[in-house]
């Protein structure tokens, strides 16, 4: 745990390759402190059509990361996670771009997880 997914404009792949954006997500994971590393898993999801930033002189480009935790972290170790995500991706160098995360509980009475070799 976490899930965390990528989702971005696909034009962005121009300049960053999904693999830095995932490798980025997954170190600032790591480097919050909250999760085994073996653990963390990072995807990444590509949208060829979007809208943002209606009016701007320039088509924006986007990127939002979703970490699907589980319940039972205090509101201080999400807001933690959050920021630490958001500065992980902020150090690409990347213009033109709004970059959101936003972190959610899955509640455990409900996660279900097999692993089959």
């Amino acid at each position: 745990m976490p899930h965390c997914v990528i989702e971005y404009s696909r034009p962005l792949e121009a300049v960053v390759s999904p693999q830095t954006l995932m490798e980025s997500v997954h170190q600032g994971a790591v480097s919050s402190e909250l999760f085994d590393e073996r653990a963390i898993k990072v995807r990444a999801r590509p949208y060829e059509h979007y809208r943002v930033a209606v009016g701007a002189e320039q088509e924006m480009r986007f990127i939002h990361v979703t970490a699907r935790i589980l319940s039972g972290r205090s509101l201080e170790q999400k807001q933690w996670l959050s920021s630490i995500l958001l500065k992980a991706l902020e150090g690409i160098p990347l213009r033109n771009i709004t970059i959101t995360v936003e972190v959610v509980d899955m509640e455990r009475e409900v996660y279900a997880k097999s692993i089959i070799d």
